[in-house]
């Protein structure tokens, strides 16, 4: 396989786990009296998630 079809393969996985962070790091914001933590972490999660969306887009963009 190539790693285009690895990545099509891992792209819920990543979206999976990037939401549970970013909803992890939403909840911190929401209870911390310092809320930049949270927010930071919720980033993080996003990131997570669109890791597949930019890879495929910059594969793209390569060719």
């Amino acid at each position: 396989m190539d790693p285009q079809q690895w990545l099509e393969a891992a792209t819920l996985a990543f979206n999976l786990i990037g939401m549970v962070v970013c909803l992890v790091g939403l909840t911190l914001a929401q209870k911390m009296a310092r809320r930049w933590p949270g927010y930071i972490l919720a980033g993080v999660g996003f990131l997570i998630a669109m890791l597949p969306v930019l890879s495929q887009l910059i594969l793209m963009l390569r060719q």
